[in-house]
C-alpha cells in the first residue's frame, strides 16, 4: 500500500520529538524494539521477563534458556502494525536457541520492521518516488546457570534504522548502533503445598544499552535507544499433571532522560546514554511522583492443559501523562507434537488507541530435541 512517509514519521516518533504539554511521554529511536514480537507474550499483557522459558525468550530475558525443557528450538512470528492505515507494515521475528548442556545455552534472533511501500512527494502534482523504509535488529546471546535456581545472560545487538529521506534532506542517511542486554532469571523446582504444587519465578533485564542513533551526522539528529529496565515475578499453580495456572506481574522503566519543561531538542540531546540511564531515575520535572508515572506495569494469566493447550489474558497500564497506553489482551495456543501455534488479540482500554489495537498476532515455533521429562523416561527405561 502506498502512503505518505511523513504520516509514519509522526506516528512512530521518528526524529527527536520532545513531548510538551500535558502528555510528557518519552520518545526514543527504533521504538519497534519495545513491541512484543511473539503472540504468547502478547497474550499475557506484553510481558515475558519472568515467565517460563520458550523459543522467544531472547527479547524478554535470555537467561531463561537454560531452564528450557527442550534442547533447541526455532520460532517465527509476525505482528501487523497500524493495520487500520496499512496492510504491508509489520514486525517479523525469527528466533533460534540451543542448549549446549544443562547449564548453558546460546541464541540468535532477527527482528525486521518494514513500513511497506511509501511514496514521497513534494507536492500533489509530482509523480513521487517509491521508497521502502525499514528497521532491523540482530541479536546474539549466551546464558549460564550460576546455580540450580539462577541464571544470567549477556546479549549483543546490532541495530540498523533506515527511515530518512535524502530527497527531503541531502544529509540524511541510514543510522546504526550497537546495544547490550544484561539479564537474570530465577526459578525454583516444583514445590509441594497443601492443595497444589507450585513454581516460583523472578527475573530482570536491562536492555538496549548503547550509543544513540545519528541520522544526519549531527548532535541535533541523535535519538536515544529505548534502554529499558524490566523487573518481574510469577508463580505457577500446578493443580495436577493436566492443569496449570501461571500468574505473572512485570514492571518497566525507560532508562532515558525525561524531557524538561521549556527544554530545546538540542539541549535534550547533549546527555550521553550512560549518564542518561542513571539520571532517568531522578530527572522527572515533577519529582518522585512523576518518576513513578514513568513506570508501566502489566498483569498476566496463562492456563495450560496438558501442556498442549493454553488460554491467556493480561492487562497493560501506562500513566495518562506518559503515553496513556492501557489495554487488555487475550491469547490462545496449542501444540501438536513438536509444533506450537500461538495467537493473541489486543483491545484498548483507554481513549488513546495504540498502533496494535484490534490486531491479531500469531507465532509458530518448533521445539526440537527431547524434553526433560522424555529424557528422564528414556534413562529409566535404559536402567530397567
Amino acid at each position: 500500500m502506498k502512503k505518505i512517509f511523513l504520516l509514519f514519521s509522526l506516528l512512530l516518533g521518528v526524529g527527536n520529538l520532545v513531548a510538551q504539554g500535558q502528555n510528557k511521554a518519552i520518545t526514543t529511536g527504533v521504538p519497534f524494539l519495545q513491541v512484543s514480537a511473539d503472540a504468547r507474550a502478547s497474550g499475557i499483557g506484553d510481558m515475558g521477563v519472568a515467565t517460563s522459558a520458550d523459543v522467544y525468550s531472547q527479547q524478554w530475558n535470555a537467561a531463561k534458556y537454560p531452564f528450557s525443557e527442550n534442547k533447541f528450538g526455532v520460532g517465527l512470528s509476525y505482528t501487523p502494525y497500524l493495520s487500520s492505515l496499512s496492510h504491508d507494515t509489520g514486525l517479523l521475528n525469527l528466533n533460534f536457541f540451543n542448549k549446549i548442556n544443562e547449564r548453558s545455552s546460546y541464541a540468535f534472533s532477527l527482528r525486521y520492521f518494514g513500513l511497506g511501500e511509501t511514496v514521497f512527494k513534494q507536492n500533489e502534482e509530482e509523480q513521487g518516488q517509491i521508497m521502502k523504509p525499514n528497521e532491523l535488529a540482530f541479536d546474539g546471546s549466551y546464558s549460564l546457570k550460576l546455580s540450580e535456581k539462577f541464571a544470567m545472560s549477556v546479549t549483543g545487538r546490532y541495530i540498523h534504522s533506515n527511515l530518512q529521506i535524502q530527497e527531503a534532506n541531502p544529509d540524511a542517511r541510514a543510522s546504526g548502533s550497537f546495544a547490550v542486554d544484561i539479564a537474570g532469571f530465577y526459578q525454583t523446582p516444583e514445590m509441594a503445598f497443601k492443595r497444589f504444587n507450585g513454581i516460583w519465578r523472578g527475573g530482570f533485564n536491562i536492555s538496549n544499552l548503547g550509543p544513540k542513533l545519528k541520522y544526519n551526522g549531527d548532535t541535533a539528529s541523535e535519538s536515544f535507544l529505548p534502554a529499558n529496565l524490566k523487573l518481574g515475578g510469577g508463580f505457577d499453580f500446578i493443580f495436577s499433571q493436566d492443569h496449570t495456572l501461571a500468574t505473572s506481574v512485570e514492571f518497566n522503566k525507560l532508562l532515558v532522560p525525561s524531557p524538561q519543561d521549556n527544554q530545546t531538542n538540542a539541549v535534550y540531546q547533549k546527555a550521553g546514554f550512560v549518564k542518561g540511564a542513571f539520571n532517568s531515575f531522578t530527572d522527572a520535572p515533577g519529582g518522585f511522583s512523576e518518576e513513578v508515572k514513568e513506570v508501566t506495569w502489566a498483569l498476566g494469566l496463562e492456563y495450560l492443559y496438558q501442556k498442549s493447550f493454553a488460554l491467556r489474558t493480561g492487562y497493560f497500564h501506562e500513566s495518562s501523562e506518559k503515553g496513556n497506553r492501557k489495554y487488555f489482551t487475550l491469547g490462545t495456543g496449542f501444540q501438536y507434537k513438536k509444533v506450537k501455534f500461538d495467537f493473541s488479540y489486543l483491545s484498548s482500554a483507554s481513549k488513546q488507541n495504540t498502533a496494535l489495537n484490534n490486531v491479531l498476532r500469531f507465532s509458530l515455533s518448533f521445539a526440537i530435541g527431547d524434553t526433560i521429562l522424555e529424557h528422564k523416561e528414556e534413562k529409566e527405561k535404559i536402567n530397567d
